[in-house]
């Protein structure tokens, strides 16, 4: 009697050793399974948050490059358009100048004449920049992007009328603007483009190059950056280039029969 009691109790032992083994196999499949679709989930939701930001981005630059210019009928709005390599634009706006970015970020300067139609409107009916600050009778509005100073992070900044400038879109590390002058074969950055020779601007292509939140499984991310050529991120964020052509509208380019130069 105690020898079969004795082998029914070693028996229930081994089965609950079994079982144990068993349940900790199902808890630890169950884990890894919910991290794998977590940061899937978390993946997917930085590629989102990323097309949202190239998006915001190229529509708000682009809007503005495409409202360069822009003047009523015998109203000169002055310099219209003026673009740094690896800068922003700085210094007065009748007389634009770099200043070099850590970022390697392209500037732009976006200057059109302001009403209540070209802009959005503030409460009071008046003209915005950028930024919605009433301004007026010109908008000039400024674009670079750059890491913000309190988090770090990169975001793409606009210089309004106050020339305090603000962030816009979070994410945007680089803002690369390549341009068409007219009856060019190729386009060409704001270093190639003599002062003089901004009004025959004729297009613009931009692009943003968007850093992601979330870290990647490989310690060095790939990614093509805004030249189309392959890059690696050391931090391995996730990055990702967008690209957008805009036609300058309101461009003033005719040819001079002096000299045959578009001007």
């Amino acid at each position: 009697m105690s020898a079969r009691i004795a082998a029914a109790r070693g028996h229930t032992l081994l089965e609950l050793t079994i079982s144990m083994a068993l349940a900790m196999l199902v808890v630890v499949a169950a884990l890894s399974l919910y991290r794998g679709q977590r940061a899937s989930h978390e993946r997917s939701a930085d590629i989102v948050r990323m097309h949202d930001a190239a998006t915001a981005a190229l529509d708000l630059v682009g809007q503005q490059l495409q409202m360069a210019a822009f003047a009523p009928p015998g109203d000169d709005a002055g310099p219209a358009l003026f673009g740094c390599s690896q800068g922003r634009v700085s210094g007065a706006d009748a007389s634009p100048a770099c200043e070099s970015l850590a970022s390697r970020s392209d500037g732009v300067l976006v200057r059109y004449a302001a009403d209540a139609v070209s802009t959005w409107p503030s409460a009071s009916g008046a003209p915005t920049d950028c930024l919605g600050q009433a301004t007026g009778p010109y908008v000039v509005n400024g674009f670079y992007a750059k890491a913000s100073a309190s988090t770090g992070e990169p975001e793409l900044y606009c210089e309004g009328a106050g020339k305090q400038a603000q962030p816009v879109v979070e994410g945007v590390e680089r803002l690369r603007i390549g341009f068409w002058l007219k009856d060019a074969a190729t386009a060409v950055d704001a270093a190639s483009i003599g002062r003089d020779h901004w009004p025959s601007v004729v297009a613009a292509d931009i692009c943003v190059l968007v850093r992601g939140e979330v870290h990647v499984t490989s310690p060095r991310a790939n990614f093509v950056d805004c030249d189309g050529l392959p890059a690696v991120a050391a931090d391995a964020r996730a990055r990702q280039a967008f690209w957008r052509r805009v036609a300058i509208r309101n461009a003033h380019t005719f040819d001079d029969p002096g000299d045959g130069r578009a001007r």
